[in-house]
């Protein structure tokens, strides 16, 4: 008895290592992803960089709480745990100066909702939330309406 149930689970395990062989054949499965038609262990040449004006303006948000685009260029902005380059004009001393618009508030409270003397470290990877705004048509179809008006 024993030895048929150790064959049994021999059979099975068989069965499923082959069967996960077998899907590893089949790459990406006929699935088109936004990296195209492309196996994942083939490198492809990247998609051109977007376009970003130097100034433009502001396009508005489309709903409540969304963060502002970022209407300049960002290419070779440091943004890491020693360096901001974005508050070297955005921030609450320097932003009048550089003619930009000062940070949010809201980017000086803490994850405990206490107000600190400086941004806040979940708000400081500015990039997380903001992006340039950039003339680039939609990767995938949308049919969202802004709201006309907040009564």
């Amino acid at each position: 008895m024993m030895k048929k149930s150790i064959l049994i689970t021999l059979s099975i395990t068989l069965t499923l290592i082959s069967g996960f062989a077998v899907s590893q054949d089949r790459g990406i499965g006929g699935v088109e992803s936004l990296r195209g038609n492309t196996e994942l262990e083939t490198t492809r040449t990247a998609d051109p960089m977007k376009k970003v004006p130097r100034d433009q303006v502001d396009i508005e948000s489309s709903y409540v709480f969304q963060p502002p685009l970022i209407p300049h260029h960002i290419r070779h902005y440091e943004i890491s745990l020693n360096a901001n380059k974005c508050l070297s004009c955005h921030s609450w001393n320097k932003a009048k100066q550089m003619g930009a618009t000062k940070i949010s508030v809201t980017h000086f409270v803490s994850r405990n909702d206490e107000v600190l003397a400086d941004v806040s470290p979940r708000r400081y990877f500015c990039l997380q939330c903001h992006v340039t705004q950039a003339d680039a048509k939609p990767l995938v179809g949308n049919s969202f309406e802004r709201v006309k008006s907040l009564q």
